[in-house]
């Protein structure tokens, strides 16, 4: 399963509402997928390969290598 290695951010579940008209007639369900991205990164001095989800990437908590 993806998961970012930073803030643990993974596959979500929830509905997929079919709107028609004006009220709800069907629920089906649905995966919510994080945008992951495997980079190289320094960690500890040393550089680590690591999958990291493009909000931590763009908020700076990665070194990029």
């Amino acid at each position: 399963m993806a998961k970012c290695e930073i803030c643990n951010k993974s596959v979500a579940h929830g509905n997929q509402l079919s709107i028609t008209r004006s009220h709800i007639s069907k629920r089906t369900t649905r995966t919510f997928k994080p945008n992951i991205r495997t980079v190289k990164a320094i960690v500890d001095g040393q550089t680590k390969r690591m999958t990291v989800c493009a909000k931590c990437l763009r908020a700076g908590k990665v070194k990029r290598a």
